[in-house]
């Protein structure tokens, strides 16, 4: 996001805004905490983003049955906010795939989605094949590419959440690369995984759930990445 170097308050209106794109829907005292700013201060500066368009408020997706009063509303990117970020997408994108798919059919843009997906997992491999933690290594290589992605413990597993999508408006009008992409975590991680949300989908985040089974690091319940992606190039 552009912002007038020479203004303060711009700055901090910068800051508020990238906070909420790393790390996801927030409340306005956690944004203040974190960026040590006065509720005040915060909340001016919010008011101001939502009136720009640039964020969005909402209520939050779950409430705990001991919370008393009522939820905090929590704070998100919109499209707008977004596509004031750096982004490896463009219109001229989503035209050449409709476009391939008109000619030539879905199977291409589906052929597409899978040879992005193999790239994922190929590059991926340096920092998944000998890590202690698979899941926090995955966010790192996400975080490199542009998808400002973290994990959290939940449940019995952890959930991935990319914070950033490069590639949101494409893959909201093809959704076969969201559904390659996870298949491609599934294989580097050697275990199943669970898409629960997308930003392509209008979620704030992209949150993939790992069971804990894909954290072992088991070399029996995983196979070589190249292994995989040399088995699905043959079906193609």
């Amino acid at each position: 996001m552009k912002t007038d170097l020479q203004s303060p308050d711009l700055r901090t209106r910068d800051l508020v805004a990238r906070a909420i794109l790393e790390s996801g829907p927030s409340t306005a005292g956690a944004l203040a905490l974190r960026l040590k700013l006065t509720p005040a201060g915060i909340r001016r500066h919010l008011d101001s983003l939502i009136e720009d368009g640039i964020l969005e408020e909402r209520d939050p997706h779950s409430r705990s049955a001991r919370t008393r009063g009522r939820p905090s509303k929590v704070f998100v990117m919109s499209d707008r906010g977004r596509e004031q970020f750096e982004h490896s997408y463009d219109d001229l994108a989503v035209s050449a795939l409709k476009y391939i798919a008109a000619q030539g059919g879905e199977h291409l843009i589906t052929g597409f989605a899978k040879q992005r997906a193999d790239e994922i997992a190929r590059k991926s491999e340096q920092f998944i094949s000998d890590a202690k933690d698979k899941a926090k290594s995955l966010a790192k290589f996400l975080t490199n590419e542009g998808y400002a992605a973290s994990t959290h413990a939940q449940g019995i597993g952890v959930e991935l959440c990319q914070h950033h999508c490069p590639i949101a408006h494409v893959a909201a009008e093809f959704p076969q690369l969201c559904e390659e992409e996870t298949k491609a975590f599934a294989q580097v991680l050697g275990s199943h995984v669970q898409r629960l949300a997308t930003i392509a989908d209008g979620d704030g985040v992209c949150t993939t759930f790992i069971p804990k089974a894909a954290l072992a690091g088991s070399s029996n319940s995983s196979r070589s990445i190249r292994a995989v992606i040399k088995e699905r190039a043959k079906r193609k």
